[in-house]
C-alpha cells in the first residue's frame, strides 16, 4: 500500500468515527438548550423538595407548639390534682412561713373569732358576695331580686361548707395545700355563678384563707406548747432526781462523816492508854481516819454547794455513731454528781448502741455555757424544729474551737470507742465472709462435683 493510499484510508476512518458521534448525538440538536432544559428541570425539583422540606418544618413547628400546649395541660391538671391528693409534696407549693406571732396558742383563736365576725358582717351587709345584674322575674324587679338572694345564698353556702371542710383538715404539713384548695373551690364557685353573675368577693376569700391560717398556726402552737410542757416536765423530773441525788449524797457523807468522827474518837481514847508498837499503829489508824473524815466533810459540802447552786453542772459532748453516723453529736447538759450517769441513760433501749463521751466539761455557769453552744451552732441542727432535740451535724474540731473561745479549757477524747458497734460490724463482716466462701464452694461443687472429694 503506497503512502496515497495509507492517508487516504486513515482519513476515511477518521471520518467514520467523526459519523459515528454524530449519530451518537444526534437527538441533541442544541446542547445550549438541552442543557437549559436539564437546568429548569433540576431547578424545578429542588424548588419541589423545599416545598416538601418547608412543609415538613411547620408540621413539625406546630407538632412542638402541640406538645408544649399539651405538657402545660398536663402540669396545670396534674397540679390541680395534686391539691386534692394528700401525699402532694410541699416544695410544689413553697415552704410555709408564719404570718402571726402570737405568744399563747389562745390569742390566735381570738384572732380567729374576729376573722370570723368579720365575715359574719360581710354577708350581713350583703358585701361577701355580689349580683352585677338586676334580675327580673315574670317581669317583676321584686321577685328577681328575692331569686338573687336566695343564689347568693347558695353561693355562699357551698362557698362556706367547702371552705369549713378544708380547714377542718389542715395539719402541720398541708396548709399551702388547702390553701390552693381554697382558691381552686372560690374559682370554680364564681365560675358556675357567672351566667347569673354572681360571684364571691376577694376580701371574702382573703378572710377565709386567714381562718385558715390562723387555724394551722394555732395548731403549731399548741404543739409547741405542749413541747415546751415536756421540757419543763422532763426538767422537773430531772431537778428532782438531782435533788434526790443530792440528799442522797449528802446523807452518806453526813452518815461517813459520824462513822468516822466515832472511830477517831475511840482511837484517840485508845491511844492515850498504850505504847510502843500499838501505839505507832494507831497513830497510823487515826491519821487515815483524819483523811477519811476530811474527805467525808468535802463531800457533804460539795453535795451542800451543788443542791443550793442550780448554775452549776456539766457540759456533755457525745457521739453514737451506730445509731447516727459520723459527725453528728449531742450537746447537753448535766447536774448530777455523776454525770456520766445521765450518759448511760441516754444509751438505754431508745438506741442500739451507748454513747461514747468526748468531753465532759465541768462550769459554774453550765446553763449558760449549754446556751453558748447551742447558739453557735444553730445552723447545723439535726432537727430544725424541736429545740430539746441537742443533736448537731458538726465536727468535733469544730465543737472544741468553739468551746477554746469560751476560754474554757477541755480535754477531748477525739476517736470514739463504739465498742458495741465495732464489734457488732466485724461479726456482720465474719457472717459475710462466711457466706461468700460457701457460695464460692457450692458454686465449685457444682462446677466440678469430683474437685471437692
Amino acid at each position: 500500500m503506497g503512502l496515497f493510499d495509507f492517508l487516504k484510508k486513515k482519513e476515511f476512518d477518521e471520518i467514520k468515527q467523526l459519523k459515528e458521534k454524530l449519530e451518537k448525538f444526534k437527538p441533541i440538536s442544541n446542547i445550549d438548550e438541552e442543557i437549559e432544559k436539564k437546568t429548569k428541570e433540576l431547578d424545578e425539583i429542588i424548588a419541589s423538595k423545599s416545598t416538601e422540606i418547608n412543609n415538613i418544618l411547620e408540621e413539625q413547628s406546630t407538632l412542638n407548639s402541640k406538645y408544649q400546649d399539651s405538657l402545660e395541660t398536663y402540669k396545670k391538671l396534674r397540679k390541680e390534682v395534686g391539691v386534692y391528693e394528700s401525699k402532694l409534696d410541699l416544695i410544689e407549693f413553697g415552704i410555709y412561713e408564719p404570718i402571726y406571732e402570737f405568744e399563747k396558742s389562745d390569742e390566735y383563736r381570738d384572732e380567729q373569732k374576729r376573722i370570723i365576725e368579720l365575715q359574719k358582717d360581710m354577708i350581713i351587709q350583703e358585701t361577701a358576695a355580689i349580683c352585677t345584674t338586676n334580675w327580673t322575674v315574670d317581669g317583676s324587679e321584686a321577685k328577681g331580686r328575692a331569686s338573687t338572694k336566695r343564689n347568693i345564698k347558695l353561693v355562699l353556702r357551698a362557698f362556706n361548707g367547702e371552705s369549713n371542710s378544708i380547714i377542718a383538715k389542715v395539719k402541720w404539713n398541708n396548709v399551702n395545700q388547702m390553701k390552693e384548695r381554697i382558691n381552686k373551690s372560690y374559682e370554680a364557685i364564681n365560675k358556675l355563678g357567672k351566667s347569673s353573675t354572681i360571684s364571691i368577693e376577694y376580701d371574702y376569700l382573703e378572710l377565709k384563707i386567714k381562718e385558715l391560717i390562723l387555724e394551722h398556726e394555732f395548731q403549731l402552737k399548741k404543739q409547741k406548747e405542749k413541747e415546751e410542757l415536756r421540757a419543763i416536765q422532763a426538767e422537773m423530773r430531772e431537778e428532782e432526781k438531782v435533788k434526790r441525788e443530792f440528799e442522797k449524797a449528802q446523807k452518806d457523807a453526813e452518815k461517813e462523816e459520824k462513822n468516822y468522827q466515832s472511830a477517831l474518837e475511840k482511837a484517840r481514847k485508845e491511844i492515850a492508854e498504850v505504847t510502843g508498837e500499838k501505839y505507832n499503829k494507831l497513830q497510823i489508824q487515826i491519821e487515815k481516819l483524819e483523811q477519811e473524815l476530811k474527805e467525808a466533810q468535802e463531800k457533804k459540802e460539795r453535795a451542800m454547794s451543788m443542791a443550793q447552786q442550780t448554775k452549776r453542772g456539766h457540759v456533755y459532748i457525745i457521739s453514737n455513731i451506730g445509731s447516727f453516723g459520723e459527725n453528728i453529736y449531742k450537746i447537753g447538759l448535766t447536774r448530777r454528781l455523776e454525770p456520766t450517769d445521765r450518759v448511760k441513760e441516754l444509751g438505754d433501749a431508745s438506741v442500739p448502741f451507748k454513747f461514747d463521751i468526748h468531753a465532759m466539761i465541768y462550769s459554774d455557769e453550765a446553763p449558760a455555757l449549754e446556751k453558748e453552744l447551742h447558739r453557735a451552732f444553730d445552723d447545723k441542727k439535726v432537727n430544725m424544729l424541736n429545740y430539746r432535740k441537742e443533736f448537731f451535724n458538726v465536727t468535733l474540731d469544730e465543737i472544741e474551737n468553739q468551746i477554746n473561745e469560751t476560754g474554757i479549757e477541755a480535754e477531748f477524747t477525739k476517736l470514739p470507742e463504739a465498742i458495741e458497734y465495732r464489734e457488732t460490724l466485724a461479726i456482720l463482716n465474719k457472717m459475710n465472709s462466711t457466706e461468700t466462701v460457701k457460695t464460692i464452694e457450692q458454686e465449685i461443687e457444682e462446677e466440678f462435683p469430683s474437685s471437692l472429694n
